[in-house]
């Protein structure tokens, strides 16, 4: 695909990658002088049947028109162009100049560039304000997340891009969503219900809630532990930089159940500015301990008072995780304990995690959920290990596909799941590299005309690549 020029004028010169809805390229516009760039979209077509051919073009002509009305928003990329060419559609919008919201979040727990209150405020109020538009249009977004949060270089202000899986509110569609179409970088910036096809308008305040929380504690959502009994995400520790009022607001963003989160990005506006009004910021939390009291004739809002009763409580009991208000009762202590086990088997020190969980007496009620703990861990570890090491045996024999499925099977622990990914990344560097080699001899004997050998270098192309996958169907 690279190099292919499209309708005569936009000519691809990167593939910035594939997702569930289709390929996305960076283009240049040759009719132009100085060549501007522009994103081009391609959208994935599962059948050319004629009938399916039919129902695609007019679900995209209907996305279009909606993305054409979105893209009058400052902070939304302008639509171009969108055209059909050999039973493939394109869309053509605004190339964003700047870099990704990721590059602004912290990398890891007390990295030491964990976001301020007052910064996560001014973030919140930029995105949601986005939002709010977004959804007055009758648009889902149902893929907010850092890498689709651009920070314009120009002028500093978020970009929201990517809606390549937006749904009508109400489009009707109760089409469930595998797991395994997701992309990784998705995974835990989406809501429980958007699995099942039940997205809603306050799916989009889920994603955004969890990216305030990783700004906050450095910890990115698949890193944090649920709540077994409620499903409820514990995010809030002793030493998340974060006042009682923040962190109800975003308790309440992330809700498993979504009947129970704001029901818009205006209500969180309203709360947001409200919060303004009422404290001072920013407010650390500076103690373990913190007691909510409601004074008989006291001022407090009704806003506040409700957040205590069933947002704060909520937070406090669940999100201080280690710290709660029942850190005295030693089944607490031994929660505690098993809590701080999980942490270092996460970050890779499997036999500390089992000395810790060890500890945990024999009549304790936590006692059978740490003996079952320690075998699952040892299990998963061994499979963690096993799946790695074929990762890493596939990268040295160059075998693409092996790479990818071995890393797949790879259990959820941080330690393993880092290491893994640099095979991964190693592999697609390779793979990127090899294309490009083999595009370019190709390319080279196709000018001599001497297109057997060209054939035979494009066949040679790895098929885990976007190129690859192309010459693959041809």
């Amino acid at each position: 695909m690279i190099g292919k020029v499209l309708q005569a004028r936009y000519q691809i010169v990167q593939n910035l990658g594939s997702g569930v809805f289709g390929q996305t390229y960076i283009a240049v516009d040759i009719n132009y002088p100085h060549q501007p760039k522009c994103v081009v979209k391609q959208l994935k077509v599962n059948s050319f049947h004629s009938s399916h051919l039919d129902t695609i073009r007019l679900r995209f002509l209907t996305e279009t028109e909606t993305l054409k009305h979105l893209g009058q928003h400052p902070q939304i990329p302008n639509f171009i162009a969108c055209f059909e060419e050999n039973e493939r559609f394109y869309l053509v919008q605004e190339y964003i100049g700047g870099h990704a919201l990721t590059a602004e979040l912290p990398i890891a727990q007390n990295w030491g560039s964990v976001w301020r209150e007052d910064e996560v405020i001014t973030f919140l109020e930029d995105a949601l304000s986005i939002l709010q538009f977004v959804h007055s249009q009758g648009v889902i977004h149902c893929n907010v997340k850092p890498e689709n949060l651009i920070r314009r270089a120009v002028n500093g202000k978020l970009v929201l891009i990517d809606f390549g899986s937006i749904q009508s509110v109400n489009f009707g569609i109760d089409e469930q969503v595998s797991i395994y179409q997701v992309p990784a970088t998705s995974l835990g910036y989406i809501p429980p219900e958007q699995f099942i096809g039940k997205t809603q308008i306050n799916s989009d305040i889920y994603a955004l809630g969890m990216i305030a929380i990783q700004a906050l504690t450095g910890l990115e959502p698949l890193q944090l532990k649920i709540d077994p009994d409620s499903n409820e995400i514990i995010w809030r520790f002793a030493d998340t930089p974060v006042s009682d009022y923040l962190a109800a607001i975003l308790s309440q963003m992330i809700r498993y159940n979504f009947q129970e989160r704001f029901q818009s990005a205006a209500e969180v506006l309203r709360v947001l500015q409200q919060m303004k009004w009422e404290t001072s910021l920013p407010q650390l939390l500076q103690t373990q301990q913190i007691e909510y009291r409601q004074e008989p004739n006291s001022e407090a809002s009704p806003l506040i008072t409700g957040m205590k009763v069933g947002l704060a409580v909520n937070t406090l009991l669940m999100g201080l995780g280690t710290y709660s208000l029942l850190s005295n009762s030693p089944a607490n202590t031994e929660t505690e304990l098993l809590y701080k086990a999980t942490q270092e088997y996460q970050d890779g020190d499997l036999q500390q995690a089992i000395a810790l969980a060890k500890l945990i007496p024999s009549h304790s009620n936590v006692y059978p959920d740490a003996q079952a703990t320690i075998d699952e861990w040892q299990q998963q570890w061994q499979t963690a290990a096993k799946q790695y090491s074929l990762a890493e045996q596939a990268l040295l024999e160059n075998r693409w596909s092996d790479v990818f499925v071995a890393a797949s099977e790879v259990p959820n622990i941080s330690y393993w799941q880092s290491k893994v990914k640099d095979v991964v990344q190693k592999a697609n560097v390779n793979i990127e590299a090899q294309t490009q080699d083999l595009l370019a001899k190709a390319y080279d004997k196709a000018r001599a005309k001497d297109f057997s050998s060209a054939l035979e270098y494009l066949r040679q192309i790895p098929q885990e690549s976007s190129a690859g996958a192309l010459v693959q169907k041809n």
